[in-house]
């Protein structure tokens, strides 16, 4: 009997620690995440901890549209006038490609830490954020050619400093990945053992790069051509909204997030908006703006276009064109068919030939009737109808041009004159 007494309580007592067992793991596990998942990936599904759930939509919304926004510029492509814009096509592709690595790197983030996602997070985050910053360094660079000279260096060139100034931040993030992992026994335990301000140090390069771009866009505000300052006001603006984000976050990373308490939980939370906000700023103030403005003609296209305005090939200018001709040549073969000008009468309107009122001489009829009208023969005029009446039985005291022609062509036996007046019948 005491046997089985014994073997009852020790029944009891197991199914007593299964139950709070099962209690203390349904606790654990929060809501909104099922049984089976991995500790690592409760910030994705914690409702308790919203702010996991909310970067991850902002930061999908960032992705798809990073996405598209490649495809538009490399569509786009095609259809840039400019030569100088098109030479920054592939370096705004590479932006691009750093954008979405920012909002990828956000997930990461939001991932609790282990070793893959402690060495991903030191040699990602200063990696994506030297893509970004290099290219608005060398478009700023870029700019300060063109608004003094109205030309720039190649596009393969500006691609190819682009691609230096980023290597130089992998070779120094792979030297510090290296140390801080591999040659230091503490951290082979835990590689997330770091401090914040060792992490913050190895990014200085990162704010070189935008106190560089930074300044040298100012100078292209003040070069000749001024069309190519607003893409620096793009820059410009861009950066110094960056260099507001890091300073934030930087002060409450390494000071801020140990004063308001839980410092650990507050640091991956920081990094995140750190990202997600930054990489949106840089959609929305030079990704948006400089894809919008890569198409529009540049100011010497323009102005051909309003002083050449004919110069289209459009189907009605030609029809235009051919139609003037068209008259030209009829207008000459006209004049072709017709007798000489010695045979035929003047006409006011006989010198037209196909072309703009405004820019031919037409002289009016009393210009013509002026202008030495005696030297015409009388053969010219075409004599009117009238009545066969001697002219001084006329009631008309009016000489007319055909009894003068008449009388001059009479033969004269008045005293043997020559040259006897038409007047000396009467």
């Amino acid at each position: 009997m005491a046997f089985l007494d014994s073997f009852r309580s020790i029944l009891a007592s197991t199914w007593l620690l299964s139950i709070f067992s099962n209690m203390a793991k349904a606790q654990t596990v929060p809501t909104g995440c099922g049984d089976g998942l991995n500790w690592i990936y409760y910030n994705l599904c914690d409702l308790s901890a919203a702010w996991g759930i909310v970067l991850q939509a902002i930061t999908s919304a960032g992705i798809v549209s990073s996405f598209i926004l490649t495809i538009v510029l490399v569509a786009s492509t095609p259809f840039i006038q400019d030569k100088r814009k098109k030479s920054m096509v592939g370096t705004q592709v590479f932006f691009l490609i750093g954008t979405i690595g920012l909002f990828c790197l956000v997930f990461d983030m939001v991932v609790q830490k282990d070793f893959s996602t402690c060495a991903s997070r030191r040699f990602l985050f200063g990696l994506f954020f030297a893509i970004c910053f290099s290219c608005l360094w060398v478009h700023a660079g870029n700019l300060n050619y063109l608004v003094r000279k109205n030309t720039g260096p190649n596009g393969w060139w500006i691609f190819g400093i682009a691609v230096a100034l980023w290597l130089v931040e992998v070779i120094i993030n792979t030297e510090w990945l290296i140390i801080t992992i591999v040659r230091t026994n503490s951290t082979v335990q835990n590689p997330c053992a770091i401090e914040n301000q060792d992490f913050v140090m190895a990014l200085i390069y990162v704010m070189f790069l935008i106190i560089a771009g930074f300044f040298t866009a100012w100078p292209a505000l003040c070069g000749r051509y001024g069309h190519w300052k607003k893409h620096a006001v793009f820059i410009i603006i861009t950066l110094f909204l960056s260099a507001c984000i890091w300073i934030v976050w930087i002060v409450m990373y390494v000071y801020g997030n140990s004063r308001v308490g839980k410092p650990k939980y507050w640091d991956d939370p920081t990094l995140a908006i750190a990202l997600v906000s930054n990489a949106w700023a840089f959609v929305f103030l030079y990704i948006i703006p400089e894809i919008s403005q890569l198409t529009k003609p540049s100011l010497e296209q323009t102005f051909e276009e309003d002083l050449y305005p004919s110069r289209g090939v459009g189907y009605e200018t030609i029809l235009k064109e051919q139609t003037s001709q068209s008259m030209y040549v009829e207008n000459k073969a006209f004049s072709m068919d017709e007798p000489q000008a010695a045979k035929r009468p003047v006409s006011p309107y006989s010198g037209y030939n196909g072309q703009i009122r405004s820019s031919v001489y037409q002289p009016t009829e009393m210009a013509l009737m002026n202008k030495n009208t005696t030297e015409l023969p009388y053969d010219v005029i075409i004599p009117r109808a009238t009545a066969n009446t001697h002219p001084a039985a006329s009631g008309n005291s009016t000489l007319r041009a055909e009894d003068a022609f008449a009388a001059q062509n009479r033969p004269t036996t008045n005293n043997g004159q020559a040259n006897s007046s038409p007047y000396s019948q009467w």
